[in-house]
Formats: structure tokens, sequence, C-alpha cells
């Protein structure tokens, strides 16, 4: 939620400042309904013959990368886990997230709106963000990752894992 432009004036009363927001930390993550929103688009609005895990890479390429990246981010990161509400907040933002994403992954597959697959993959894709934070190419981090989601761990399996993958049941 962004703040309306007669907000920003130095005249607004706390009052009226919160009565645009539903808590103090909604004022630290107002993009809350943007990333929701967002989600859903990355899925629903994807091109024809596009998959799901698809869309949301090149969601998270073209989103997370430069928000990871940006220079700003570390002062953010710091103030949200030195804050114990707005590290709660944080948490349960992104777990609503993960729910939103996870109904239109479900909605989009035509499968029970409470479907395990769905919910997983809505959850491993929304740690995308914290697996980039602090590697030198975030891009390729993204990458690995979303071809992890795509094609498993076998594929991502090594000489010296070949024989521990045998292992996995089918």
């Amino acid at each position: 939620m962004r703040a309306p432009s007669r907000l920003l004036a130095p005249h607004v009363s706390t009052t009226t400042l919160f009565a645009h927001f539903r808590s103090k930390e909604a004022l630290v993550f107002d993009r809350e309904q943007d990333v929701d929103a967002a989600l859903t688009a990355a899925v629903r609005e994807r091109p024809g013959g596009q998959g799901v895990v698809e869309a949301l890479r090149a969601h998270a390429l073209k989103s997370w990368v430069p928000i990871v990246t940006d220079p700003r981010r570390a002062s953010f990161t710091a103030l949200v886990r030195d804050t114990p509400a707005l590290r709660e907040y944080g948490e349960r933002m992104w777990m609503r997230h993960a729910d939103t994403l996870s109904a239109v992954i479900a909605a989009e597959l035509e499968r029970e709106p409470d479907d395990p697959a769905c919910a997983a993959l809505a959850r491993f894709v929304l740690e995308v963000p914290a697996l980039t934070a602090g590697r030198h190419d975030p891009r390729a981090t993204v990458e690995t990752v979303f071809d992890l989601l795509l094609h498993g761990w076998r594929a991502q399996a090594g000489p010296s894992d070949a024989a521990a993958a045998d292992g996995l049941p089918d």
C-alpha cells in the first residue's frame, strides 16, 4: 500500500497516518499488496505455453534480483532483523504471500485449493530471495534454484551423488 500524497504533508497527524495502515509494521512493509498482486500476475498472466515454475522464475529474475542487489537492502534487512515486531510481521506477511501463491498455483493447475504440492512449490519459490542474499551472483542462484524446482535433485547430482541418488525412490 502506498501512502496517499496527502499523508506525506508535514502537518499530517499520526492518527491520520495510522488510519491508512493496519499497523505500525505495515508502514515498513508498504508493498505487501503489490507483492501479492505481482505473484498472482506472474502465474495468471504468463504467456501461453509457459509453465508456472518458468513464469515464477521470470518473475524472480525481473523483480527479486534487483532488490537483492540494491545497496539499501542491507540497512532495511538489519532494521527488520533487529526489531522483533518487524521480523515477526515480515514472517507472517511472507506466509500470507505463500498462501496466496499456493492458491493461485492450485487454481491454475486445476487442483484442490489445499494441494500440498502447490503449497510446497509456493514456499520453495518464496525462499528464493533469502537464498540469493549475500551470494556473489544472485541471478545464477535464482537459475540454480529454479532448475532444481523444475528438474529435481537427480538432475543436480554430480558424479559422487549418482550412487547416493540411486538409493532414492523413483
